[in-house]
Formats: C-alpha cells, structure tokens, sequence
C-alpha cells in the first residue's frame, strides 16, 4: 500500500489518508488491477481493505483511513463487511475514521450500489463517490446515493483557474453540496492558483501532488512551505479559511 495525504487548509491539518494498491515493489495500481478477473476480484478486494486497516494501525495514522472497494466484489453488502469489522476490532481501529471509496467509473447496475452504501452508513462507516466527473453516473449516482462526501476529479480540477467552462460546472456541484450537506475533497491538485480558485468557494479539502505524493508504506507530510503559500492573499480571505 501507499498512502496520499488529505489535507485540510481550514487549520493546516491533515485530514486524512487514501490507501493505493500497490505492488510488493512499488508497482502502480494499474498493473495491479489489470490482473483481477471473477475468479480473484472478491478476495482482492476483502484483503485490500484488511491490509489497509493493518498499515493504519502499524503507521499510527490519524484522522480517516480511505479505503476504495470494488462494488461488483461485494455480492452481499452484510456479508462482505464481515472481514473489515473483524479487522477494525483487532487492531482497535474506530469504524467512524473509515471512509469507503467507490469510483463512478465502475458500471453498476441496479440498486447494488445503493445497498451497499445504507450497510455501510449503518457500521458508522464514511461513504463517498471517488472521481466524480469522470465516470457512468454523475449527477444521477449523487442523487440516489447521497454520499457523506464526494471527491472532485482531476479532470474537472486541473487548471480550473484558467478554465471558464470547468468552474461553472464545478462551482454547480459545489452549490449543490452545500444544500446536501455533502463534504467536498478536490482531487489532484498541483498548483497554488488551482487550490485557491476552489477555496474562494468554499472548498477546505484538497489532495494532490502539490501537497503530497503517495508514499509507499508511509504517511508523507506536508512540507511547510506549501503551508506557507497558503496564507491570507488578502484581508477579506480571513472569513473564507485561513
């Protein structure tokens, strides 16, 4: 596993961790990935999310542990939870600093994936749609699903300051969380400019390459001038974050 930083710019804190497949030598989650099939997808996916649970409590992470899950390796939402709350009870690791990823990129049929996020709202579990932007579903995955929290993807955040088009949509969704109650995380931030045209919105959590890149079988840190560059361009900013 690797680890990516969840930064939070409201007190320079970080928010949390998102745990990345990899291999045992650093190998890109893609190359992972590409060998899963019906035979191995399920067991994957159950030991993907003990291994993860594992690191936390190994690395002494603090805040919420990210987790992605495969939906169409989960065939019964309480049955499949079994291995998580088993490993979460072990290493003493509580069930309300776990959040679960689902990509929309996945296709998903019917209410399974509906199902699967009222079990795991139900163990105190946090839900939220990763890549969002990018994938089947959008708007209609936001409505039935009604995630805790929803992670912009890179492709609506990349250059968003100098993209008209993208903040009108992006700014869209973001008033439409605000009236949902939907946490908002933007996802792969890599400049100063990009992170300050969502945080004059509102946004306070970000993740990127210009925090942080994932650290293999670590927690990496935010270095401190990156806090640095994120102080107040102007008195105003004062009540939007610091």
């Amino acid at each position: 596993m690797a680890f990516q930083p969840i930064v939070d710019i409201s007190d320079h804190s970080v928010y949390g961790y998102e745990a990345l497949v990899r291999g045992l030598n650093n190998e890109g989650a893609m190359t992972i990935l590409s060998q899963l099939n019906d035979q191995n997808r399920y067991r994957f996916d159950q030991s993907i999310r003990v291994k993860a649970i594992d690191f936390a409590q190994k690395l002494d992470l603090q805040g919420v542990l990210s987790i992605n899950f495969l939906p169409n390796a989960v065939y019964n939402p309480e049955t499949c939870i079994r291995a998580t709350l088993e490993a979460a009870a072990e290493r003493n690791f509580p069930l309300e600093r776990i959040q679960f990823e689902v990509t929309e990129t996945e296709e998903v049929k019917d209410d399974h994936l509906k199902n699967i996020f009222l079990e795991y709202k139900q163990h105190r579990f946090i839900t939220a749609i990763d890549d969002f932007g990018a994938g089947y579903a959008g708007l209609n995955m936001l409505a039935d699903l009604h995630p805790d929290v929803l992670k912009l993807d890179m492709a609506m955040t990349r250059n968003i300051d100098q993209d008209r088009v993208r903040r009108s949509l992006v700014f869209a969704i973001l008033a439409a969380c605000r009236e949902l109650s939907i946490k908002v995380i933007a996802e792969g931030i890599e400049s100063r400019a990009e992170c300050l045209t969502l945080a004059d919105q509102g946004v306070t959590l970000f993740q990127g390459y210009w925090f942080a890149k994932p650290g293999f079988e670590s927690l990496p840190e935010v270095p401190a001038q990156i806090w640095d560059q994120l102080r107040f361009r102007r008195m105003s900013d004062r009540d939007k974050w610091q």
